[in-house]
């Protein structure tokens, strides 16, 4: 199977989405049913921003899905009650950074967003390396070279990366279980992965637009935007949540009517981006 898409652009704008595949490898073998495990996907986000790269805009996108391995963590995010020998790579031991292993979100995901166990037997250490080797280094390496492109053809790099959330936040989702999100999220790790002025912009566009808009909370950004930023060289990471309620049910995974306006509507903000160069806000 194609573990992921990257379509190199020529603007500085670089889009990702890392949590909308639907193909599930034939290794996985889940033991929950998968009506179940297909809530953890960003279903359709992908749809949303199929324009993008026909406006020049390097586009990164993940086929397999976020419960087989979640590549908006870093391969030290091991739930090492996984496995059935021990981890023989480096394992993260900060109390901060394991919040979401906790949850039982991971690299590889114990639970799904509900708490509903993902497996009823032990992970083969050798088939998490195969999972990481097919589907985490391909998609960071793609992300990496399509901001290294847009740098060194324009000196700056804007990426955003793509999700979307539910309405209301799952009992194993965040640490604020139960929660009604804004329509949407802007997250930049509180200012560390991109210039505060650039994150106001896309704030103050959406609510423009008319959405609700929440600014790093209840999420900040994880490993796709800390890993590939860095301000200070001119590379700016976003991570853009998108409430579900706004474009799909969420019992039944459909696209609703509001599809349509809200993919106008990311279309504008694609667009102002790619006006905007970060230097001179």
């Amino acid at each position: 199977m194609q573990f992921i898409t990257h379509l190199p652009g020529s603007s500085a704008l670089v889009l990702d989405s890392p949590h909308s595949g639907t193909a599930y490898p034939p290794d996985f073998l889940p033991a929950c049913e998968m009506r179940t495990l297909r809530q953890a996907e960003d279903t359709h986000v992908e749809k949303l921003y199929d324009f993008a790269p026909g406006l020049g805009v390097h586009w990164i996108e993940a086929h397999f899905p976020r419960s087989y391995l979640d590549v908006n963590r870093n391969t030290t995010e091991m739930d090492v009650t996984l496995f059935d020998a021990p981890w023989p790579g480096p394992v993260e031991t900060d109390p901060k950074i394991l919040s979401k292993v906790r949850l039982g979100k991971g690299l590889i995901w114990r639970t799904t967003d509900d708490g509903v166990p993902i497996y009823g037997r032990k992970l083969a250490v050798a088939e998490v390396q195969v999972r990481i080797d097919r589907c985490w280094t391909p998609y960071h390496a793609a992300v990496a070279q399509a901001i290294d492109t847009a740098c060194q053809q324009h000196g700056y790099s804007i990426h955003i990366n793509c999700h979307s959330m539910p309405a209301i936040a799952s009992s194993h989702s965040t640490d604020f279980p139960g929660e009604k999100h804004a329509d949407f999220v802007v997250g930049d790790r509180d200012g560390s992965t991109a210039n505060k002025a650039l994150s106001r912009l896309v704030c103050q566009h959406l609510g423009e637009l008319g959405y609700t808009v929440s600014y790093n909370h209840p999420y900040k950004g994880v490993e796709l935007v800390r890993r590939h930023s860095d301000p200070a060289r001119h590379r700016h990471s976003i991570q853009l949540e998108i409430n579900r309620k706004l474009y799909m049910d969420e019992a039944t995974l459909e696209i609703t009517p509001g599809f349509e306006a809200l993919k106008a509507h990311l279309r504008s903000l694609v667009s102002l981006l790619l006006k905007t160069d970060p230097r001179l806000l």
